[in-house]
């Protein structure tokens, strides 16, 4: 690629106390909470709308928000739950499948009645500018919109893109896949219709040997997460992967979203005719118009929570929550012997009811930024830990305590704020107060 040198003079558009940068369920918590807790926010959102990839990928369903025994996302993320329920999301176990525009009004309602918040849609990160190439503070997000290029100015900065894009922008260091690079595969999430729930005959993968025979499949891939009920007659598909898709990366992206329509058919006639009964009148409505993306940058933090933290049920001394999600690393080919190493995997690596390991507020500090936090599925975490703290439960609770935090670092210190200057038991005590699940605080 050859280069060309652009330069331009832009605006600040915005200054406020805080920038946050996504407006997924991290986005939404830590907006909320440091809203709340008496500071001004500026809230960029790429789309147009908020929940992240709920809305924007069509993800059909919160995992669980509990391990069995305690609500782990106590605070913004119970008033979430308390809100689709209230909406009629249904419950299936301990999942609930999501309603994705009813759940676009529930996150446009805790955005929009917080009077310290702005905010808006299409707005894209594109760079941030930095007083010199080694400096760790961040001294303006640039962003692009319909309107132009502008600059947000900003005493602390939350990176909640899901992909790291700030920290990367800024020079932190990060990790991504495994030894060869290879990422968890993506999915082409979508929303069906005439599905009559109360005739199923089989679970959503036990026909599908069947259907290898029959060659009706592009690839073998037994790795089928399923359909959750998300209406009446409505179904939400998270069917079928991408593989190799590197989510930074436009024209990786672009290949992933040809092949998630392209084999959406062959699901369809899998549904209708090898499950029948139940499945035998649905059909695909729409597809997201952004990919459910599992896994990209892993942001270099303060501490790097591992697998070793999942086995010992870890509590730490600075930890802002606590969860229990499986591993659970989806297969890298569309090959049995790929499949049969996640089913081993993912069964063994879980909890039993009321085990949890701690989150620490240290994987939520960028170990090369001062005034920066993340928050999100891009957090700082081995591959293996990445797959349980990247589901949407946990990301609620990782952006309430970067949103509180952030408040905290302005509070304690207007002129030079700085994420490792906040003092760890105030930011616990806020944190109770708003409800999360400390048990290890007295």
């Amino acid at each position: 690629m050859s280069e060309i040198i652009y330069s331009k003079t832009i605006g600040e558009k915005y200054n406020a106390d805080v920038c946050i940068v996504g407006g997924g369920p991290s986005g939404i918590a830590a907006a909320v909470a440091a809203a709340r807790s008496g500071v001004s926010v500026f809230l960029a959102e790429s789309q147009g709308f908020f929940g992240g990839l709920a809305t924007t990928a069509l993800v059909p369903a919160f995992m669980p928000f509990d391990n069995g025994v305690d609500f782990l996302a106590g605070g913004i993320g119970k008033e979430i739950y308390d809100l689709c329920l209230e909406n009629k999301f249904y419950l299936s176990g301990n999942t609930v499948g999501i309603h994705a525009e009813k759940y676009k009004l529930i996150c446009d309602y805790l955005i929009t009645k917080e009077k310290n918040i702005n905010y808006s849609f299409f707005t894209t990160l594109i760079d941030v500018i930095k007083d010199s190439e080694k400096s760790s503070r961040v001294d303006y997000a640039v962003c692009n919109a319909k309107s132009g290029t502008f600059a947000v100015k900003a005493k602390i900065y939350i990176d909640c893109s899901g992909d790291g894009d700030l920290c990367a922008f800024a020079g932190n260091g990060y990790a991504m896949g495994d030894e060869s690079g290879k990422t968890m595969p993506s999915t082409l999430c979508t929303i069906w219709n005439d599905i009559d729930w109360n005739d199923k005959k089989f679970s959503d993968a036990e026909q599908l040997e069947k259907a290898f025979t029959d060659k009706i499949f592009t690839q073998e891939d037994r790795h089928l997460s399923g359909m959750w009920r998300t209406g009446e007659k409505l179904g939400g598909g998270n069917i079928g992967h991408s593989f190799n898709v590197d989510a930074t990366d436009e024209v990786s992206l672009t290949k992933a979203m040809i092949t998630g329509r392209k084999i959406l058919p062959e699901y369809e006639k899998y549904y209708r005719e090898y499950l029948g009964r139940g499945y035998k009148n649905a059909s695909v409505a729409i597809s997201g118009s952004y990919l459910g993306v599992r896994e990209s940058r892993r942001i270099a933090g303060d501490y790097e929570l591992s697998m070793d933290d999942f086995i010992s049920r870890a509590s730490f001394d600075d930890e802002i929550g606590r969860f229990s999600y499986p591993i659970d690393i989806h297969i890298t080919n569309p090959d049995k012997e790929s499949y049969e190493k996640f089913r081993k995997e993912h069964d063994t690596m879980r909890y039993k009811p009321g085990e949890s390991y701690g989150i620490p507020y240290r994987i939520l500090l960028p170990k090369d930024l001062s005034n920066v936090y993340v928050a999100g599925r891009c957090v700082s975490a081995d591959k293996k830990m990445q797959s349980s703290i990247r589901v949407m439960p946990a990301c609620f609770i990782m952006g309430q305590a970067t949103g509180i935090g952030a408040a905290l670092a302005i509070k304690n210190n207007q002129n030079h704020c700085e994420t490792r200057g906040v003092d760890i038991k105030e930011l616990r005590r806020e944190l109770l107060n708003f409800g999360a699940y400390l048990p290890n605080v007295r």
